[in-house]
């Protein structure tokens, strides 16, 4: 593994926010879902394409929290501008876990 000092890790934007919808991306290569964050008053709400169909469903997501890198340059996928990366971990079947926080915090509070 490749270590880095504070200085590189604090340039990496790493915020909170809450889904506020989610739909079906039947253009994405892989099983993706479309999904609006709310990322608070600074950052407003940005779009992402997230591959987390294995444990979620649609109905699952609007009103969750989910941590997102909020400076990655966006990424065109097919159809759609991803202008955040919504966070996770693998899972055994395969599938991603969203990454969030246990308590609730304001949209767009930024990870310490």
């Amino acid at each position: 593994m490749q270590t880095i000092d504070l200085e590189d890790f604090n340039k990496i934007e790493l915020r909170i926010g809450t889904i506020q919808r989610a739909e079906l991306f039947e253009k994405a290569k892989k099983p993706a879902y479309k999904i609006w964050v709310d990322l608070g008053p600074d950052l407003g709400v940005k779009k992402s394409s997230a591959q987390v169909t294995v444990h979620y469903s649609l109905s699952d997501l609007p009103g969750k929290q989910v941590l997102c890198v909020c400076n990655l340059q966006p990424r065109q996928i097919a159809d759609f501008m991803s202008e955040v990366l919504i966070t996770g971990f693998s899972s055994s079947e395969g599938g991603i876990f969203l990454a969030t926080s246990d308590l609730p915090a304001p949209n767009g509070a930024r990870l310490h």
